[in-house]
């Protein structure tokens, strides 16, 4: 899934929610470009938008699956961040 920077982060969540809901308990994985900051999934701070990401994953209990490392997940001459999430429902898990 894409969130557009220039678009309110919840109308994509609002997706997801209806992802979840359809999915009915079964296993799902979300690979994410969230355009979303946060220290959760280790990037270097958290900014709104991550917030709001943080409390819709806590909130659905839904686990990320990005580990720390040195690389960031997008970069440009503007700096490197990570934005772009692999995101999975309990019925996967964290195995």
């Amino acid at each position: 899934m894409y969130f557009d920077i220039n678009r309110p982060i919840d109308f994509d969540l609002q997706k997801m929610q209806a992802i979840l809901m359809h999915a009915n308990g079964v296993g799902i994985a979300f690979a994410v470009d969230s355009n979303a900051r946060s220290t959760s999934w280790h990037d270097v701070l958290t900014k709104k938008r991550g917030k709001t990401m943080e409390e819709f994953i806590i909130s659905k209990q839904l686990h990320t699956a990005n580990e720390e490392n040195s690389h960031t997940t997008f970069w440009t001459s503007r700096g490197a961040r990570n934005i772009d999430l692999t995101i999975l429902n309990q019925a996967i898990g964290l195995k």
